[in-house]
């Protein structure tokens, strides 16, 4: 989102932490919803990520609307046309499920961690298709990162069900790689906060046809099946998981993607790279205070060799906007 004036120091500081905060709050708020630790999980991971969607846009409709009348514009349809795009929705859509079902089976920490990487990955992989060569420091760099996740994967800890841990560490690099896909696709908007926004509404029907097929496979498999793990097809809604929904959407996804969009505009792209490495960080201490998870050994040595293998790759030569 353009700013017709240079941020303050303090502002930029403000609007660059508060951002950071809310993608960490976004595991976090996952995490206390989804978590199969309690006896009866407060929802349901369909619901949730059509909630989160669902709340999202409407958040950022209302951001927009703001940002319209400030700038006496005007949202009619033919104004939203340049604005995103049906892949850039579908993106976005794989990233939230993946999101909800990975945190089934993942901790905070972990989930952060694994999606952040494949984030970084994906779109590293994609500049290399795209053309860019790697040099060495970037080549080090990868190989690092890459060792920190075998060393992640290989005993399979930090996680609520060791048997499960791989499905889960999938499913959230899947995600990452939605994630990072849909970033590149928005890389050099000139309205990003519009941009997220319309694709934010484009997801409606993808969510409504998600339910109706959760829908109908819930009537058409056993009850025992649907309730199991990582499966979750049976609907189950409480007030408390809609609430973390609606926080993990209009707050953590809607506001915190607008400040973030605001704090660019006085971020260089190295800067930006490099500050989202404490994202994973910030979503582990708020799994220890709010989840009550414990960190092991194990996962803080895998964390610091991925992140520092990220951080050689992007000190190198920073060749995609984040």
């Amino acid at each position: 989102m353009a700013s017709a004036t240079p941020l303050s120091r303090t502002a930029l500081t403000f609007y660059t932490l508060v951002a950071l905060i809310a993608f960490a709050a976004n595991s976090v708020f996952c995490r206390l919803a989804l978590s199969n630790e309690q006896a009866v999980p407060l929802i349901d991971p369909s619901s949730f990520t059509a909630i989160r969607l669902a709340s999202g846009a409407l958040m950022l409709a209302l951001l927009m609307r703001l940002t319209s009348t400030k700038n006496r514009t005007t949202l009619d349809k033919s104004s939203a046309q340049p604005h995103g795009s049906y892949l850039a929705a579908v993106l976005l859509f794989v990233y939230a499920i993946g999101f909800s079902y990975a945190y089934v089976l993942l901790d905070t920490a972990t989930g952060a961690l694994v999606l952040f990487a494949a984030v970084q990955m994906s779109m590293m992989l994609m500049s290399y298709i795209q053309g860019h060569r790697l040099n060495r420091l970037e080549i080090l760099g990868a190989l690092v990162a890459f060792a920190g996740f075998g060393y992640l994967v290989w005993p399979s800890v930090g996680v609520t069900n060791g048997e499960l841990s791989i499905s889960g560490m999938v499913l959230m690099a899947i995600s990452g790689c939605a994630w990072g896909g849909y970033t590149l696709l928005g890389k050099g908007t000139a309205k990003p906060l519009f941009a997220t926004g319309y694709n934010f509404i484009r997801t409606i029907p993808i969510v409504l046809l998600m339910l109706a097929l959760v829908w109908l496979l819930s009537g058409l498999m056993p009850v025992d099946a649907m309730q199991s793990t990582p499966a979750r097809l049976a609907f189950n809604v409480s007030a408390q998981g809609v609430l973390l929904a609606i926080l993990s959407g209009a707050l953590a996804s809607g506001v915190g993607y607008a400040l973030w969009y605001r704090a660019l505009s006085g971020l260089s792209a190295n800067h930006a790279a490099v500050l989202q490495l404490l994202v994973p960080v910030i979503a582990a201490v708020g799994g220890v205070i709010f989840v009550g998870e414990q960190l092991s050994v194990h996962l803080i040595i895998c964390a610091s060799i991925i992140l520092f293998g990220i951080a050689l790759v992007i000190s190198a030569k920073t060749t995609y906007k984040l």
